[in-house]
């Protein structure tokens, strides 16, 4: 039996060893659809989350309604086991905000994470 994993090596288990740093690559496609927050400073929601063929509706979606898909596989998998309609956790954010930056950037919208503290306190 010979497994695929992350760094892309093929590692056969006839001799009984198997890495213990890398991670088996998931069979089933993950995908999570987030909502940005309702106010300027409210974190972005998750608004739907599943996978196999559920995953492949959230991004046939996606496509259809023209919006920006980004993959990071880790952050998908991480985010699916938080409950809808909840706000992402906060140890989320930082790579949220860098993937909800290159979705703005990408519908040339101005990026709201750009914002000076003196615009905040106006």
């Amino acid at each position: 039996m010979v497994d695929e994993y992350d760094d892309g090596r093929k590692v056969s288990h006839k001799d009984g060893l198997s890495p213990l740093n890398i991670s088996k690559k998931s069979i089933r496609q993950t995908a999570v659809a987030l909502q940005e927050g309702e106010e300027l400073g409210d974190a972005p929601v998750i608004r739907a989350a599943g996978r196999g063929k559920i995953a492949e509706k959230i991004l046939q979606l996606a496509f259809e309604n023209d919006i920006k898909v980004r993959e990071d596989s880790a952050l998908a998998e991480m985010l699916a086991q938080i409950e809808l309609d909840s706000p992402i956790p906060s140890e989320a954010f930082m790579a949220v905000a860098e993937i909800l930056a290159y979705v703005y950037q990408a519908n040339g919208k101005p990026n709201p994470f750009n914002v000076s503290l003196e615009e905040l306190e106006d």
